[in-house]
């Protein structure tokens, strides 16, 4: 996989790692970390790559809200049926916002931003949160040096 997620940033470019990332912000399983790693051992610029990553894993994480948020009748059974999911919601529901803090986590963190939509988090402070921490993730990814 994280080969053909390298080719795919090869190929396309920064479109190529903002469409991993975005993908990798739902729940298809793709890791947006192994394209942010590809884009910048393939000579991306970190600034350029920080940006396209972080914005199409945003974008991904805001579909996540929106299904959340318009579809929480369908949603939030699909969420109490996974291991994941049922975690999201309590803590959604323990915590309140600051578990959004969390959503650059593996595992947890896109069933978060689908809870923080079941829970009609104001769209802005999700916003901010999840650009927030999703960017400093990519940014812990660049080499020092």
């Amino acid at each position: 996989m994280s080969a053909d997620l390298a080719l795919w940033v090869e190929a396309y470019g920064a479109l190529g790692l903002a469409g991993a990332a975005f993908l990798g912000a739902t729940l298809v399983p793709i890791s947006s970390e192994v394209a942010f790693v590809a884009a910048l051992r393939l000579g991306m610029a970190a600034p350029e790559a920080l940006l396209w990553a972080t914005l199409g894993n945003s974008l991904g994480c805001a579909l996540n809200y929106v299904l959340g948020r318009w579809g929480r009748e369908r949603i939030e059974p699909k969420l109490q049926a996974s291991g994941a999911g049922r975690t999201a919601l309590r803590w959604t529901e323990r915590f309140g916002v600051p578990a959004l803090l969390l959503s650059w986590l593996p595992v947890i963190g896109d069933p978060l931003t689908l809870a923080a939509g079941v829970a009609r988090v104001r769209p802005w402070v999700f916003i901010a949160l999840v650009v927030s921490v999703r960017g400093l993730r990519y940014l812990a990814l660049v080499p020092l040096g």
